[in-house]
């Protein structure tokens, strides 16, 4: 009896037109909707019960959320009558342009100029939120303001508005998919065959965009979700496709048909597929149980990409085979009649002498994963802010101009909120002008029936690792010593100690997250091949990958190597990275482990068990992740640095992961153990359910206890 990977196969040959028109109404449909209607992507960092969260409530939100700040500099002084007047021209001109709501007067508002005289600032209030002002009228206040500067008068500008208008155009997408294509080429031989995976991806990829735009005005949808989105699709619908491809190609030169090739490769490539795909997104569904609005998010418009790259893997790429398979077979055979070489010599070589040496495969392959890893444990999580932007930005330039004029901390003042009388709130300004890290104290300032507020600048950044003691200090010894003394609540809130909240809400509960994920994943793979050795093993070595990959982030982006900015790592990405690669990393754990275990349990030999499985899975598992490394890697050019840690951080740990684990680090721990490798205690196989990936009818070979997986 056919299987129903089988069935879906043969309705997609049989029906291979029917498939593609779906798909093409489909994508067409949801990019018109998407279109029309636009999106409402907003960034929630909302923590009910927070400090910050309670201050933000009781004085409303903070009014530079929709605004833009015009710094401007001149070494000569800003208060002589001539650059005054260029200033007051400079304001006039700007509030003359659509969607200025009100520009203010950097001469009347307090703190406004700094100590010397040379640097000031003013708000630019815009009509709407920066994430729905147009780019286009963005741009065009940045030029106008900029266009008065010279004769010595510096003009920047500042906000997030800005920063989104004028980031550079990033071409990530287009470089990983022609770098894809570069190394499809020469692994098929074909430009045909090699367009058919990034085909398939391009399809869920650019579904998911528009039905995530679409799903956005339902649910909180981050801003960088679409970036994010496309990253992962991008990497991972090329990774499914190629193998399910890679399968077909192989049942080609077996001497199968065309239909009964593409029945076979989606009954076991496509069985991989959908473990793999599930098994990610299962790993993102966890991120649910952080509570954070803004990783759930996150984690559902990721899981609904990935399901659709599977969806598409099963049904669009089985029609193109069918559309294309005359002349993807004639191209085939070609390649193979040109090639004298049996499948997997090369790696069979690799395995004996992995073999040979064990112990110092696996002590240094174990090395350079730990060396890696070493940075992690300085790992600051945070949000970066516009000091970690490109020297030249003028988001930049006004971030520096201001910390030379008025302290590294002017950009983001701390808001301390005294839930007391006047003469509560005027002795905590005085204690904390005597605080170490306090540069300077404005108020009280009245805040209606919420109290009073005061105004406090940090001596150091805000993504500075010192700010965030100041603002623990303030919490915890400062202001409480205050309240006892002088009555009241005194609470701190602002965006840097936002930033600290949520980043300190992830920290507490990441190693609840990993735990959920790690015991989950084992719990499946002792179903799948009836071991615990092999669950355990599986779940260490993809934590010391993952781990190496947030290292190597660490040391990049959080100590400022290799051109990069110093500063932390955004505090969502460790998150997001550990619930992706896990799932990546069970992908190639299962399709490596399981062709070792198919040929132990015909030869029963362990050794050429390991050296026949990686002959017959490297090549596959090394091209996939080849893809994989290519298109994450790619997202390096981009102008985000979000996108950049996270491209760093997949490609890392992917490279890690085929390279040094897989090829290296499995087959010897599997060589060392033996027989032991497959024991699994009978009380818990009798917990377990079974778990079967392979065919339908196939059965175990006799002799041996042991599940069999293809």
């Amino acid at each position: 009896m056919s299987s129903r990977f089988e069935r879906l196969g043969s309705w997609s040959t049989r029906h291979h037109w029917r498939a593609l028109v779906c798909w093409v109404v489909a994508l067409a449909a949801i990019t018109g909707a998407s279109l029309a209607l636009g999106n409402a992507y907003r960034d929630n960092y909302d923590l009910p019960g927070s400090e910050s969260q309670q201050v933000a409530d009781a004085v409303g939100r903070d009014a530079s959320a929709a605004a833009i700040q015009i710094v401007v500099h001149d070494e000569a002084g800003l208060t002589s009558p001539q650059v005054r007047a260029r200033v007051d021209a400079l304001r006039t001109r700007v509030a003359a342009l659509p969607h200025v709501q009100q520009v203010a007067d950097p001469y009347t508002s307090p703190g406004a100029v700094s100590p010397d005289g040379e640097t000031s600032f003013f708000t630019v209030t815009l009509d709407t939120a920066p994430m729905d002002a147009d780019p286009a009228d963005v741009r065009e206040l940045v030029s106008t303001a900029r266009a008065h500067q010279g004769h010595g008068l510096e003009v920047e500008l500042a906000g997030d508005a800005v920063q989104d208008a004028t980031a550079p155009g990033g071409s990530s997408e287009g470089i990983g998919m022609l770098a894809a294509l570069l190394i499809l080429i020469p692994l098929f031989g074909s430009i045909l065959a090699a367009g058919l995976p990034l085909i398939t991806a391009v399809f869920a990829v650019g579904s998911s965009v528009g039905l995530v735009a679409l799903v956005s005005h339902l649910a909180t949808v981050p801003t960088y979700a679409a970036p994010m989105m496309m990253l992962v699709g991008l990497g991972v619908g090329i990774d499914y496709a190629l193998l399910v491809f890679s399968r077909y190609r192989s049942e080609l030169l077996r001497g199968a048909d065309r239909d009964a090739a593409t029945a076979r490769a989606l009954d076991t490539a496509g069985r991989s597929v959908l473990f793999a795909g599930c098994t990610v997104i299962i790993a993102l569904l966890g991120l649910l149980m952080l509570g954070l609005a803004a990783l759930q998010g996150l984690a559902l418009t990721i899981a609904l990409t990935l399901l659709l790259t599977m969806v598409a893997s099963i049904t669009l790429l089985p029609a193109l085979l069918t559309l294309f398979g005359r002349r993807l077979e004639r191209a085939v055979q070609r390649r193979a009649s040109r090639s004298g070489r049996t499948p997997g010599d090369r790696w069979r070589l690799l395995a004996d002498r992995v073999q040979r040496r064990p112990l110092p495969v696996l002590i240094g392959g174990l090395a350079i994963l730990l060396l890696l890893a070493a940075p992690v444990l300085h790992l600051r999580l945070g949000f970066a802010d516009a000091g970690t932007n490109p020297p030249d930005s003028t988001t930049r330039k006004a971030y520096d101009l201001l910390a030379d004029g008025f302290g590294p901390g002017a950009s983001s003042p701390l808001i301390v909120l005294a839930e007391s009388d006047q003469r509560g709130a005027q002795s905590a300004a005085r204690v904390l002008r005597m605080t170490p890290g306090v540069a300077d104290v404005r108020g009280p300032l009245p805040s209606g029936s919420a109290g009073w507020i005061l105004i406090v600048t940090p001596t150091t950044a805000p993504a500075s690792e010192h700010t965030t003691d100041l603002v623990h200090r303030l919490r915890d010894d400062v202001l409480p010593s205050v309240g006892d003394h002088a009555g009241g609540r005194y609470l701190v809130g602002g965006a840097t100690p936002a930033t600290i909240d949520f980043s300190d809400a992830v920290g507490q509960r990441l190693p609840w997250f990993i735990g959920a994920v790690v015991l989950l994943s084992a719990l499946l793979l002792m179903a799948v091949f009836r071991s615990l050795v092999i669950a355990v093993k599986a779940a260490l070595l993809n934590l010391l990958s993952i781990a190496a990959a947030l290292g190597v982030m660490t040391f990049v982006f959080g100590d400022g190597h290799f051109g990069a900015q110093p500063g932390p790592i955004e505090a969502f990405l460790p998150v997001v990275v550990f619930a992706v690669v896990f799932g990546l990393s069970m992908d190639y754990e299962v399709f490596l482990v399981s062709r070792i275990h198919e040929e132990w349990q015909r030869t029963g030999d362990a050794t050429a068990a390991v050296r026949e499985g990686l002959a017959m899975t490297g090549g596959v598992i090394t091209a996939a992740a080849a893809i994989m490394i290519v298109v994450f890697g790619a997202f390096l050019a981009s102008p985000g640095r979000m996108l950049q840690e996270m491209g760093l951080g997949l490609a890392v740990a992917v490279l890690l992961d085929a390279v040094v684990i897989r090829c290296l680090v499995v087959p010897v721990v599997l060589r060392l153990l033996g027989e032991r490798a497959w024991w699994l205690p009978r009380w818990i196989g009798r917990l377990l359910p079974p778990v079967r990936l392979e065919p339908e009818g196939e059965q175990e070979p006799s002799g041996r206890h042991t599940a069999y997986v293809s």
